[in-house]
């Protein structure tokens, strides 16, 4: 089998990393890729929002399975090119890439499969963004305010504060920018993401994994894509598990098959375990990062195997995924002033361990490794416990040299301490 990988990130490394372990698996190419992805796979830099230039690609190479990683492309529809093209692929139709492209869609879809989730409101209209926060935080019960962008942000679209001021503020600045606001009621409990495989109606779960999106230690400071994630959750009963999936991913996967735009890719919902039970708070449309950095190394069955099943509808027919023991933590290294405008250029040492992958690098003529994006590096550490993995992935990052950077250093801490409880 050879495999199109579409992305740059530590997701598509991790990827990539993920299929050449498959026997199956004879070739590999990434389109653009980064300066870590190079080493393993063919690179070539084509514009991946363009279905043209992506099937111009994949036939150049001969692809027999292209895997969208990003969610850009798959909401421009990039996917459904792929597939007009007689290519198999991994990724949603632009029509089901709307369940994370619009969350008013979500909402919906969510309401009319019967799936909880938090209140919640539209706000288009700057006259209208006043009397809407009164119905939201604390005013109305909820110890904060919660304030996202309706379309596509990059995991930096959301503020959840109990300053009304600082929600007032991203609420305008996002409608002021032409984009609808969505106000939602406040979601308690530790949040959990699940990523389940889905083709039609077949829906199978990956371990579930907990995420950071605060910068800092804590959870402190403005939200991010993911400073770090780590899996499995032994504070999770397996029984959440198969309730999220039976009464949360199986209704929603149902519904997009009803309205005509079934889900064919890999559907993530991301939960509050509330003390009323699991709610979501967000899909989306693809792989996350940087959860998927921690649920592959602990995948045994064979990647790219069970990525063709769900792409040509023979998902059903797998045999139940194997998992190797132990647990996996995987710790972001960003560039200084993230999630701000972050420094870019800056050499990078120390980074060519099989247990870093790349997201925002690049490599200079004269062979240097150098940051070029917020996000530069994932570390992921895997052990016999938490604490192990944790161990392991910050020894790695002692060894990594980039100037300015910053990581979060409490990373699946409070699970390895026993600190969370339903």
């Amino acid at each position: 089998m050879r495999v199109l990988v579409i992305g740059s990130g530590a997701r598509e490394h991790a990827l990539l990393l993920a299929l050449r372990r498959d026997p199956g698996v004879e070739a590999l190419a990434v389109a653009p890729g980064n300066a870590g992805t190079a080493a393993i796979a063919e690179q070539s830099d084509v514009d991946i929002t363009s279905g043209d230039e992506v099937v111009k690609l994949a036939k150049d190479f001969g692809a027999d399975l292209v895997v969208v990683g990003p969610e850009v492309p798959l909401v421009l529809g990039v996917a459904d090119a792929v597939r007009a093209a007689g290519i198999a692929c991994f990724g949603p139709s632009k029509e089901a890439a709307r369940i994370e492209g619009a969350k008013s869609f979500a909402k919906d879809v969510m309401d009319a499969a019967g799936v909880r989730t938090a209140r919640s409101e539209i706000v288009d209209n700057p006259a209208r963004l006043d009397a809407a926060l009164d119905r939201f935080g604390p005013p109305a019960g909820d110890p904060a305010w919660v304030v996202k962008d309706d379309g596509l942000a990059a995991g930096k679209g959301v503020v959840v504060s109990a300053d009304r001021d600082a929600a007032r503020a991203h609420a305008a600045s996002l409608l002021d920018s032409g984009h609808p606001v969505l106000l939602e009621s406040f979601l308690d409990g530790p949040e959990v993401s699940l990523f389940c495989v889905v083709d039609g109606e077949t829906v199978v779960p990956l371990l579930p994994a907990q995420d950071f999106k605060r910068v800092g230690d804590g959870d402190t400071g403005p939200n991010t894509g993911g400073m770090g994630a780590y899996t499995p959750l032994s504070w999770l009963p397996e029984t959440v598990v198969t309730a999220i999936v039976d009464d949360v991913v199986a209704p929603v996967a149902a519904e997009l098959v009803r309205r005509g735009c079934p889900f064919s890719g890999l559907l993530y919902a991301g939960l509050a375990i509330t003390s009323s039970g699991p709610a979501v708070v967000e899909f989306n449309c693809r792989f996350g990062d940087p959860e998927t950095q921690a649920v592959l190394p602990l995948l045994r069955s064979p990647f790219g195997e069970l990525l063709m099943a769900a792409a040509t509808g023979e998902l059903a027919a797998q045999p139940p995924l194997q998992w190797r023991d132990g647990a996996a933590v995987a710790v972001v290294v960003a560039a200084e002033n993230y999630p701000g405008r972050p420094r870019l250029g800056d050499v990078i040492t120390g980074a060519d361990g099989p247990d870093v992958l790349h997201a925002g690098t690049a490599r200079r003529e004269d062979g240097s490794v150098v940051s070029s994006g917020g996000r530069v590096l994932s570390v992921v550490g895997t052990g016999a416990d938490l604490a192990a993995a944790r161990e392991q992935a910050y020894a790695a990052i002692g060894r990594i040299k980039l100037p300015g950077s910053h990581f979060r250093t409490d990373i699946g801490l409070a699970a390895a301490e026993g600190r969370i409880t339903l």
